[in-house]
């Protein structure tokens, strides 16, 4: 569905940033037969520096939140589009693992999607995932397939609105 939803016309692309999800985003996408028409390319960026570094997130921002928040999330989906020159990022950051230290009792995901549009707005989606009674692997396996339908429901519903 996801490949359909890509190259009806306009033909879109997409760059993927990962955090908590480690690549399992990219693994989905691929797994896709034709992925190579519209998947661009994507990034595991895990450390702060590497975030800001190759996605464009703001270390002040992200420093205050431990990297892991809605802003982050937007921020790391823009910084997609940016890195691969995609019409749409998604990204994901969050905690694998209950991190109380940082407000987190429970494993939880922030999620974005960046749709560039071509006269250089841009429609931004997020959201947020919390998981309870999850081991890390299956927190980051449930965050992976969650954004992969979110992008699915957001694709739909934009291809619905520009036909009618």
């Amino acid at each position: 569905m996801l490949k359909k939803l890509f190259l009806e016309y306009p033909r879109l692309t997409l760059g993927v940033a990962e955090s908590l999800t480690g690549g399992q985003v990219q693994a989905r996408i691929v797994a896709i037969p034709g992925a190579s028409e519209f998947f661009l390319g994507g990034i595991t960026a895990y450390a702060l520096a590497q975030k800001q570094r190759h996605l464009g997130v703001d270390r002040a921002t992200a420093q205050a939140v431990n990297g892991v928040s809605a802003e982050v999330a937007r921020q790391m989906a823009r910084g997609a589009c940016a890195l691969f020159g995609a019409d749409l990022g998604i990204a994901t950051t969050g905690y694998a693992e209950a991190a109380p230290e940082f407000g987190a009792p429970a494993p939880c995901v922030y999620w974005a999607i960046c749709h560039l549009l071509p006269d250089n707005s841009g429609n931004l989606r997020d959201g947020f995932l919390g998981f309870q009674g999850l081991s890390r692997v299956d927190v980051q396996e449930a965050a992976a397939a969650a954004l992969c339908r979110e992008l699915a429901a957001y694709l739909s519903a934009w291809r619905s609105r520009a036909r009618g």
